[in-house]
């Protein structure tokens, strides 16, 4: 477990220097395209300041991209209590708790560290499970307060909106640059695809950087903090039955949730962060009798 927090805490690191270079490749890319070297300058310098703002403010984007609002105890005691009593037997900070008007069965936790963690739920996950359901994937999700995988998450999460946008900017760029010219550049067409084939795939190698593991982790430790294998197991089953995709779809933050989000299909499976949930279930159930 310990080994895993420490893990986490390096992979923030070596993610955010990932960033920085990546960014600064694709800075270089258009100051030669546009033979102004003060234009890679300018990316690096803006791109570090929004990795320093987006550290401290990106989990607040994320929660407003997934239209969660924040609760007390008096506006959903059920979801409330439960969270605090796992924060009482995992010793962690009490998070914020937060509730999402979406039939969709799902939960995802975010934050920068366990101080300043969240934790949501949606209305359609309160619905069909029961308490020890609800408190076996509340717990998963504390699991990955206490595991830090909120912070790995969170940064991936800034990764792929910064990417996106850097992108479609330096496309913009180069289409109004070139809008009077009779011939285009060569090398300039070749760094317009480049750059419009690179953020999808950033996108997609952002989320796949958060490993497939710490849902397993995070699986097991919710056991081991319910010491109930069979609450988990049974809402993981209520997940892969009743799943279906979120309203508010966003591939940006497909990765934080207990189940993916997104609609299904081939390319979503091959690209997915999340385990195939017969997989959970699978490990759960050999590993049970350990418990």
């Amino acid at each position: 477990m310990y080994k895993q927090i420490a893990a986490n805490k390096r992979n923030t690191i070596i993610i955010m220097l990932g960033f920085v270079i990546l960014i600064s490749a694709i800075g270089c890319a258009f100051a030669y395209a546009f033979n102004d070297w003060a234009v890679a300058i300018y990316v690096l310098v803006i791109s570090s300041i929004y990795a320093l703002i987006q550290y401290f403010l990106a989990s607040r984007l994320a929660v407003a991209m997934t239209g969660a609002k924040e609760i007390e105890k008096r506006d959903n005691p059920r979801l409330y209590k439960v969270v605090e009593n796992l924060s009482i037997t995992t010793g962690l900070p009490m998070p914020k708790v937060y509730i999402i008007d979406d039939p969709a069965p799902n939960a995802f936790a975010t934050g920068r560290d366990p101080k300043h963690a969240i934790v949501a739920a949606t209305t359609g996950l309160l619905d069909i499970m029961d308490d020890n359901e609800l408190t076996a994937v509340m717990a998963h999700e504390m699991s990955h307060v206490g595991n830090y995988d909120i912070r790995v998450s969170m940064i991936v999460f800034g990764l792929v909106c910064l990417i996106g946008f850097i992108s479609d900017l330096g496309l913009r760029m180069m289409y109004y640059s070139d809008r009077d010219d009779d011939e285009r550049s060569p090398v300039g067409f070749i760094i317009m695809l480049f750059v419009a084939v690179l953020a999808p795939i950033a996108a997609s190698l952002a989320q796949l950087a958060v490993s497939r593991q710490r849902e397993y982790l995070a699986d097991i430790s919710a056991v081991k903090t319910t010491r109930y294998p069979e609450g988990m197991i049974s809402a993981l089953k209520k997940l892969d039955e009743h799943g279906r995709p979120m309203k508010r779809q966003n591939s940006a933050t497909s990765s934080m949730y207990i189940n993916n989000p997104m609609k299904k299909g081939f390319m979503s499976k091959l690209f997915s962060t999340h385990p195939p949930i017969e997989d959970r279930i699978e490990r759960l159930e050999n590993a049970k009798h350990n418990f």
